[in-house]
């Protein structure tokens, strides 16, 4: 059995829908078993409606398959990934991990990899403190964090975010670019290695 990696993210316009499939593409390539799955969304409707392109993605998404614990339960490994929210995680994955107590205390977070990347308007918009505050979640649970690193050339093109692949958007909301994918390939594949090496230590 392949190992088996969960994508979960939050997106409200679909520029992290598309850094998702990008690390389920490389977590396959690496011969992982993919779910990729965007969490809830708990956004006022008309906050949604208020910016057209959260309108249109939240009408194209809402038919499918939402984050769940067994998602969590199941892998052996999680890539998280959240637009920035002032340096922080957005509330909606933040509501989500904020439900996994029970798994939390049962120890079934425990021994896990995760990774996570995000996006921001800006180059310096809190990419990097939105990176090191999801990971606070994953230590408190005693997951294996496994970052890109400077481990790959693709990390360096992609604007060289050691902590995970960070997409700038722009004022006008640009989606990633080829190089931010091929960063996320990367780190999907390099979490898949790293899990497989620690379900076979274990």
């Amino acid at each position: 059995m392949g190992t088996k990696v969960a994508v979960i993210y939050y997106s409200s316009t679909g520029t992290n829908e598309a850094m998702a499939n990008a690390v389920a593409e490389g977590a396959k390539a690496a011969g992982a078993e993919v779910r990729v799955r965007l969490v809830a969304e708990n956004a006022p409707a008309q906050a949604i409606a208020s910016n057209p392109a959260w309108q249109k993605f939240y009408d194209r998404t809402k038919d499918q398959p939402r984050a769940s614990l067994d998602d969590l339960d199941w892998a052996d490994a999680v890539v998280f990934g959240t637009p920035t929210r002032f340096g922080n995680v957005a509330a909606q994955l933040k509501a989500f991990l904020d439900t996994t107590g029970g798994l939390w205390f049962h120890g079934k977070l425990a021994d896990k990899v995760y990774g996570g990347f995000t996006s921001a308007m800006n180059v310096n918009g809190g990419q990097e403190s939105t990176l090191l505050a999801l990971y606070n979640t994953l230590y408190h649970w005693g997951g294996v964090i496994v970052t890109p690193g400077y481990t790959d050339q693709s990390v360096f093109a992609a604007g060289g975010n050691p902590y995970g692949p960070s997409v700038t958007t722009g004022q006008a909301g640009n989606g990633p670019t080829d190089q931010d994918v091929a960063h996320g390939r990367y780190l999907g594949k390099r979490v898949t290695e790293i899990a497989a090496k620690v379900r076979a230590g274990s």
